[in-house]
């Protein structure tokens, strides 16, 4: 067993994210901290971008889905939000270090700090399974109202939850993608008509 002071360390790690050799470093407490999860890495191999893109990431942890992101789409600009301060600390640590000059993370209950006046072509989400159905909801009608025409909400969820997605993506947005599911994860796309 490692000591405390090891413990608390910060975690680093290298990985290929989207094309790119990412530096990675986070701590005990913030979501999969050692490695990228099974669900982003599903979500990156299955997302299109643009060089230009006006990104949301929500619930962003660390940085791993929005500074990939921010990595291939230099002339746009990335926001990333997450309720846990150390994950928005995290962000913004693993966005100077990789030198991702156009992502930023800041704290935000869903979209409630997030600028009004924004218009999103892509919003990308690791969705939480606890997320609950309230929270969701509050979050979908934000999303939709912050999208661009034509944009983009790209999730990726447990498989248990893609019934749930696709309701809620319909109720909202009127339409529904089964991008890819695999084992365990389902990649759910919908777009702003």
């Amino acid at each position: 067993m490692a000591s405390i002071d090891q413990l608390k360390q910060d975690l680093e790690f290298n990985t290929n994210l989207f094309g790119h050799n990412l530096t990675f470093r986070s701590t005990w407490g913030i979501f999969s901290p050692r490695e990228i999860d099974a669900g982003t890495e599903l979500l990156l191999r299955h997302l299109k971008i643009q060089p230009n893109e006006v990104v949301l990431d929500l619930g962003c942890g660390y940085g791993p889905l929005g500074l990939a992101i921010a990595a291939n789409a230099p002339q746009g600009e990335v926001h990333m939000v997450d309720k846990d301060f150390m994950a928005v600390e995290y962000a913004n640590k693993n966005a100077d270090l990789n030198c991702l000059s156009n992502a930023k993370a800041y704290l935000s209950n869903g979209l409630s700090n997030v600028p009004k006046n924004i218009q999103f072509t892509t919003v990308v989400s690791n969705m939480p399974a606890k997320v609950g159905k309230e929270m969701m909801s509050i979050m979908l009608h934000d999303i939709h109202e912050q999208m661009a025409p034509g944009g983009q909400l790209v999730v990726v969820t447990i498989n248990g939850l893609r019934d749930y997605m696709k309701r809620n993506f319909m109720e909202v947005f009127g339409y529904y993608d089964k991008v890819k599911q695999g084992k365990d994860y389902t990649i759910s796309r919908t777009i702003k008509q």
